[in-house]
């Protein structure tokens, strides 16, 4: 089927894909993306107004580029990515920690939101609570009321978590009631996404093991693409980020199945 057969982008689809062009390129002219989009001039300088109003892209003599810091996923270091956008991680925490119900059995995946969640689980009894994570694992420690379950796995000391087919063989073994999947990058087009085979595998056996998946993601985060898929977004039930995704965004997200909950919190 030619380009010209395939039926038309909505916006927010063309402003993800002219991001995504973006990212192989660096800059592309005006007359580059109305031939990519088959679309007309006057649609592509509203979309590029759109993105450059949300800071995203930049205008520049006949084109466009991507603003400093667009499109890059969060720094994969566990000590830069537990300093940055710590409010919202509080916000979407609280929110998913409302999630969770008394006899649930949990998994927590690696990363500093879903740690987030932890000290939030001692109002709770009688939990089972799985992570990969060994931060989130030396915190429940602090939690008598829980049983807590190391998957064990392939270290990946950046990260301060495990991850690979022996961490998979323990996710395999139990029947898993809520999963609280993170995500460095996650978009409309390519869904969750994941710059390792290792932790895309650990994050599949999840999903297949629990009977709910509830994406914890920030705003900041909504845009980037890494190289390996996890999960189109019609596979999570949930989606907890914060009020910095749009509001037709979100409803975008909901089209594809899952429910949004954006807390509000304050964006700096």
């Amino acid at each position: 089927m030619s380009r010209a057969d395939r039926a038309p982008l909505i916006p927010e689809q063309r402003h993800q894909e002219l991001l995504r062009l973006l990212r192989s390129s660096g800059v592309l002219s005006i007359r580059d993306l109305t031939t990519a989009l088959n679309v007309s001039h006057m649609t592509v300088r509203r979309d590029i107004a759109a993105l450059e109003k949300s800071g995203r892209v930049v205008s520049v003599q006949g084109g466009v580029r991507l603003a400093d810091g667009t499109g890059h996923a969060p720094p994969r270091e566990r000590a830069s990515r537990a300093a940055l956008e710590m409010p919202r991680k509080r916000a979407i925490a609280g929110t998913a920690a409302g999630l969770v119900e008394d006899g649930m059995v949990i998994f927590l995946d690696a990363g500093t939101t879903c740690q987030s969640v932890v000290p939030l689980l001692a109002a709770h009894q009688d939990l089972t609570v799985v992570t990969n994570d060994f931060h989130a694992a030396l915190a429940l420690c602090d939690l008598p009321s829980a049983h807590a379950v190391h998957t064990g796995g392939e270290v990946d000391a950046a990260s301060g978590s495990s991850s690979g087919p022996l961490a998979a063989r323990t996710i395999s073994t139990l029947n898993i009631d809520l999963c609280f999947l993170s995500a460095g990058s996650w978009d409309l087009t390519h869904g969750v996404t994941s710059h390792s085979t290792e932790k895309v595998l650990l994050k599949q056996t999840v999903m297949e093991a629990a009977a709910s998946v509830a994406l914890l993601a920030d705003s900041t985060k909504w845009g980037t693409v890494e190289r390996f898929r996890v999960t189109a977004l019609d596979g999570l039930d949930t989606v907890v980020t914060d009020v910095g995704l749009p509001p037709e965004v979100a409803d975008r997200i909901m089209e594809e199945g899952p429910s949004v909950l954006r807390p509000d919190v304050a964006v700096v």
